[in-house]
């Protein structure tokens, strides 16, 4: 019986001794991320920001967006959502997403609709307006337009396909002192009243927009539809007035580019409607901008790391080999292997190697780009993109020479890229683009506002991020038949916004950042330059 008491008390001891101690061992902090979502009735691939915890989602007109079929939502591993998927979602207004395991991550998921939407009738002036919110479709005509005797050419005021209209709106003539209005329904139970209105304007033509790069100047102008419309331009100082060719003609708007312009030089621009002139606008060209080193001539060695720029002068390019040196490797150097017809004896060697690092071997892929290596975190690697820049070119032009290795290190698999796998074709990269990334948003300096690290794929650079005005991307699957000559085109949102930076990146292996691709793979790269 006292055994017993003992061992009772020893157990109560330990009990209560058990309750006094706190468990004060913190819970690991694991980001949780969507990492890839598909739904029915998309237009294009959802964008998905790991940094914002957002995904965007673009949907084709016809989609029912009160009742978006979101089909499959992949989430990091061993994440839990509070909203259950797959299934059918109102996206009217944002759908909000906690993913929670040892903390919480709240993302936003927005989808946004464009309907074409348009409304024209005979010898109007300019585009239409169109107002969906209030349900408005505003035309203007010159001033001498019968109103009692207007046709309607063409309307579309819903999603394509699906929408019916009461009353025809073809049999709608008359719009003398009154306005008319027409109802349209889709998805069986959407219905709206629209009112259409004829408007006179004495504006008989104006511009509505001149924007001038460094070579070229991009005209848009509003016209009566149905009238000789067009553009012509001169040298400031100039008596002789040139017309310009390859119109784009929408109704009453038009535009046209004038292209093989002269730099920092000012022209004289006039837009047409028939009789009709508008006043000259004055306007002056940009400046070029050149690639520093594009040849890849200059090199040096400075504390036994190779740099693509002359000892004593201003960096420019960066390569990943101030990481790689701590593995005594090098990634990116000279070669005199050069292009077919080059003038200089260098061009840039980009193979990517595995280097051991503290007994850890480590894939790493030969590059090359605009900006600077920031350092190392642990075994991952900082890269500062970008250079100071509001050039707009067109293209970029230059040579490579790929030697493309299957993939034999697999470190992550990028979730756009879940297929990748051992023995399949590494793939290069070429890319530029050029847009106004900012040091308080991207982490980064002045001089190279985008920080990429290369442990947060949240950090890694999106072609289609918000920040970026105009992109260039060529991949390369498979080897070249030695070197291949190339003009890569850029792809503008817009002419009138005016960059801040730019960024080129190449490399033999796109993957790198993950720690996937060929120890194979070998890109040489000779006289890059900017087409304008």
């Amino acid at each position: 019986m006292t055994k017993f008491f003992r061992y009772m008390f020893a157990a109560v001891a330990t009990l209560s001794l058990a309750s006094c101690i706190e468990n004060d061992v913190p819970y690991p902090v694991v980001k949780l991320d969507i990492l890839s979502l598909a739904a029915e009735g998309l237009r294009s691939e959802p964008v998905i920001d790991a940094t914002a915890h957002t995904i965007d989602l673009e949907l084709e007109e016809t989609t029912d967006i009160r009742n978006v079929h979101i089909t499959e939502v992949v989430m990091s591993e061993g994440a839990k959502a509070d909203v259950s998927f797959p299934g059918y979602f109102d996206l009217r207004h944002p759908l909000y997403v906690t993913l929670s395991m040892y903390q919480e991550y709240e993302w936003t998921i927005a989808a946004e609709q464009n309907i074409e939407r348009y409304f024209r009738v005979d010898g109007q002036i300019g585009e239409s307006i169109i107002d969906p919110i209030s349900h408005i479709a505003t035309a203007y005509v010159p001033m001498d337009t019968d109103l009692s005797n207007i046709s309607i050419e063409a309307i579309k005021l819903g999603p394509k396909d699906i929408t019916s209209y009461t009353p025809d709106p073809m049999s709608l003539v008359s719009f003398e002192d009154t306005v008319r209005h027409v109802t349209i329904t889709y998805h069986g139970d959407i219905e709206e009243m629209w009112t259409l209105c004829v408007i006179p304007t004495d504006v008989e033509v104006e511009f509505s927009a001149v924007d001038a790069w460094a070579k070229r100047i991009w005209l848009y102008a509003e016209g009566r539809s149905g009238a000789d419309l067009g553009f012509k331009y001169r040298v400031a100082g100039s008596d002789e007035w040139l017309s310009v060719n390859d119109l784009t003609i929408d109704g009453g708007s038009f535009s046209a580019c004038i292209t093989d312009l002269e730099p920092l030089t000012t022209y004289e621009v006039v837009a047409f409607s028939g009789e009709n002139f508008t006043e000259v606008v004055t306007v002056t060209t940009e400046d070029t901008f050149t690639l520093i080193n594009g040849g890849m001539e200059d090199w040096s060695v400075i504390g036994g790391i190779v740099y693509p720029y002359a000892e004593g002068s201003e960096p420019f390019w960066g390569t990943g080999n101030d990481g790689a040196a701590m593995a005594s490797t090098t990634l990116t150097e000279p070669t005199s292997d050069v292009r077919p017809g080059s003038v200089g004896s260098r061009a840039a060697s980009l193979q990517s190697k595995k280097a051991a690092l503290m007994g850890i071997g480590k894939f790493a892929a030969g590059n090359l780009f605009l900006g600077e290596f920031g350092g190392l975190v642990g075994l991952d690697g900082l890269v500062n993109f970008g250079r100071p820049s509001t050039a707009r070119p067109v293209a970029l032009h230059g040579w490579v020479k790929y030697n493309c290795g299957a993939i034999d290190e697999l470190g992550r698999v990028p979730a756009a890229r879940p297929d990748l796998e051992k023995g399949q074709n590494d793939e290069g990269q070429i890319m530029i683009a050029v847009g106004n990334w900012t040091a308080e948003e991207y982490g980064g300096s002045h001089e190279c506002p985008v920080v990429v690290n290369t442990k947060d794929e949240s950090t890694y650079f999106n072609k289609s991020g918000k920040n970026v005005i105009g992109v260039g991307e060529m991949i390369l699957t498979e080897s070249t038949d030695g070197w291949m000559e190339f003009t890569l085109p850029l792809d503008y949102r817009s002419t009138s916004e005016v960059p801040t930076h730019m960024i080129i990146i190449c490399t033999g292996s796109r993957f790198g950042d993950y720690f996937t691709g060929s120890t194979h793979s070998l890109m040489l790269v000779d006289d890059l330059e900017l087409v304008y």
